[in-house]
């Protein structure tokens, strides 16, 4: 089971936001926080990303160059520039324009051009699944030849792409922007060292709790206790759950039910079947246990839950 991937779409709730945009120097563009996670590609040139100090943590500004990517987890505030002294500038809707797949705009003076791709991930951060939490708030990947190959393939697609629009571009654009999210993290998780490894990358590739966590995401509905999640494990019931709450931060029982939740709130916004199947599928075994459940957890019915997600 694929748990990334289970995890982001477990928050996604819309399609990613995307513009071009075309600086010139002296150029800078300053963005507000958006309620998600953002992203942005190097197309052509260099630039500045200066992340603003409003966060918890004042992060230093970051050098980019051609094919470089950037990840901020929560969506955070930053400056674009060609230069950590140019002046910024607010982005205003009149500067955009729509053209092709994704919209554009144009900044800065006549000087050296730089080319991104910027934009935003629609994630839920009110609840996020702590695979995301545990990401650093800004991920960095500097283009280096040999490395990351699949990031770097789909840079170059979305390059080509958005420098000659043709026939089939409006597909291809948003389907290799919504890829670029999983290359991105993919990328970064696979990066990291195992003598530097804890959290969740660390149960990832761990060989007791990554197949309790494969067997949960695979079968949540399944009536699975700390015995038989530790079976799958190898190890005795008090080893794994220590285990697994020491990586995990949470205990086996705990997570399930959170993921049962999670699961069934994906369903109630995504899928139109009958609350019967929704509890069924979380594992429950009648509506009203579930709906009780689930109130707990969201604040509110699943039926209302799903009116709501539908209208918004």
């Amino acid at each position: 089971m694929d748990i990334l991937t289970e995890a982001l779409a477990s928050m996604r709730t819309g399609r990613p936001a995307s513009v071009r945009t075309d600086g010139r120097a002296p150029w800078g563009l300053r963005l507000p926080p958006v309620a998600g996670a953002g992203f942005h590609v190097v197309l052509h040139g260099t630039c500045w990303l200066i992340p603003l100090s409003e966060a918890a943590e004042p992060l230093e500004p970051i050098a980019l160059g051609p094919g470089d990517v950037v990840f901020l987890r929560d969506g955070r505030g930053h400056i674009l520039a060609d230069d950590p002294a140019s002046p910024a500038a607010e982005a205003r809707p009149e500067q955009y324009c729509e053209g092709g797949p994704i919209g554009s705009v144009s900044v800065g003076g006549d000087g050296p051009r730089t080319s991104l791709l910027c934009g935003s991930y629609h994630l839920d951060q009110g609840r996020p699944h702590p695979l995301v939490r545990q990401l650093p708030e800004v991920i960095h990947l500097p283009a280096r030849h040999g490395r990351r190959t699949e990031l770097a393939a789909a840079v170059q697609l979305l390059g080509a792409e958005l420098d000659n629009p043709r026939i089939g571009s409006d597909g291809i654009v948003p389907a290799l922007i919504d890829s670029l999210l999983l290359y991105i993290l993919r990328a970064w998780l696979e990066e990291q060292p195992d003598s530097a490894a804890d959290g969740w990358v660390a149960a990832l590739r761990d060989p007791a709790v990554a197949p309790a966590l494969a067997a949960i995401h695979d079968d949540p509905s399944a009536p699975w206790t700390v015995e038989s999640l530790a079976t799958r494990a190898g190890l005795s019931r008090a080893a794994f759950a220590r285990r697994f709450a020491a990586l995990v931060g949470e205990p086996p029982l705990s997570y399930l039910k959170s993921w049962r939740m999670t699961r069934a709130a994906e369903l109630l916004r995504e899928a139109d079947v009958p609350l019967s199947a929704v509890a069924a599928q979380a594992g429950y075994g009648s509506e009203f246990a579930f709906g009780k459940a689930f109130k707990r957890a969201y604040g509110q019915a699943p039926g209302s839950y799903r009116r709501q997600a539908q209208t918004a």
